[in-house]
């Protein structure tokens, strides 16, 4: 009953996300193109394992790879700097049913992100958990009915499919929160609610969200959210208050900002699942930005081969000259090896 009711969540939600986000072609023009190389055979898994949709990658300091895949069941594997199978955390756990991201703070430990329990779980580093924020719906109430009407006001401690997470320096937690509702909440370190902003309504005005897919923060506590819904990345101060959004680069499916004295952003104008007609015409790019929005170049585009991307769902940039994606539909991830750009860089209109 269980995997039955998994693989019906699973269908209803590509089915209602598809209908209700259309893909966007960037009208960023006269962008450069930033070669780049795709490593080969990067991830070596042992023997009768094997990867199912890669929804989240992330490295901790060691430069270990994280990889958060749903399959027959949701599982988290992690790799060492060389790709090397390591182990797997949380086999069982009962926060694990429809993963969405994973994430790794500044001191090592390792969050995940579970679209199917509602729940974020933050692991220590050698694998235990050591906190939840949000709510799984107790098993006895049985399957949690298709909402209809009005959605109920969001709540401080209860997520509606949230999406992902994210960390200013002082260890504030934020979390996107993503399907059900169009909010990102601000926690202090312990989990205490602090704030939000949006609800659990869509809108597209500033401050508002349909669907925040993901969300990264940067060394002054800058917080950046792909309005995956609305086609833009929004930016808030770190009291979540707006200041200001990048709308010429498409999609934005997931943000990633590279850690360093001098940080890089870099968003996926993702191809959508499903592959509609004409989609891999405008999408399949990845943009590389400064924090303000200037455009530095663009990689990648919509392939089932490899050095092509099958919707980009999430990214590393650890080292911003190497990024790692997480590929939906060719069940795989990559290691891309970006190289200087080949032309003059220029502004987008």
């Amino acid at each position: 009953m269980r995997r039955f009711l998994t693989c019906w969540f699973i269908i209803v939600a590509a089915f209602c996300t598809d209908a209700a986000h259309a893909q966007m072609k960037a009208t960023a023009q006269n962008v450069p193109e930033i070669p780049y190389d795709s490593v080969r055979n990067f991830l070596t898994l042992p023997p009768n394992l094997y990867l199912g949709e890669a929804i989240g990658v992330a490295t901790n300091s060691k430069e270990h790879l994280f990889v958060y895949t749903r399959s027959a069941n949701t599982r988290l594997f992690e790799f060492d700097q060389n790709g090397k199978y390591v182990r797997e955390l949380g086999e069982g756990l009962y926060g694990f049913e429809f993963a969405h991201s994973v994430r790794v703070d500044p001191e090592d430990n390792i969050w995940v992100v579970d679209e199917g329990t509602n729940l974020v779980i933050k692991f220590n580093p050698q694998g235990r958990v050591v906190m939840v924020l949000g709510h799984r719906p107790e098993v006895v109430a049985g399957a949690v009915a298709t909402p209809t009407g009005p959605a109920p006001p969001a709540e401080k401690y209860t997520f509606s499919r949230p999406t992902d997470v994210a960390w200013d320096p002082q260890g504030n937690i934020f979390v996107s929160d993503g399907y059900g509702n169009n909010r990102v909440v601000k926690y202090d370190k312990n989990g205490r609610f602090l704030k939000q902003v949006g609800s659990e309504k869509a809108g597209s005005a500033p401050g508002q969200f349909n669907l925040p897919h993901a969300i990264a923060a940067d060394s002054k506590g800058n917080v950046y959210v792909s309005d995956r819904g609305n086609n833009r990345t929004q930016v808030f101060d770190n009291d979540l208050v707006f200041k200001t959004s990048f709308e010429n680069v498409g999609t934005a499916w997931t943000v990633c900002i590279s850690p360093g004295p001098h940080q890089y952003l870099f968003t996926s104008n993702s191809n959508p699942n499903g592959n509609p007609p004409g989609s891999w015409d405008i999408t399949g790019e990845i943009y590389k930005m400064e924090l303000d929005g200037t455009i530095l170049g663009k990689f990648g585009h919509a392939s089932k081969q490899l050095g092509g991307f099958q919707v980009v769902h999430m990214m590393d940039c650890r080292n911003p000259n190497e990024v790692i994606v997480a590929e939906i539909e060719s069940w795989r991830v990559q290691k891309l090896v970006l190289k200087p750009p080949q032309t003059k860089i220029s502004l987008a209109n």
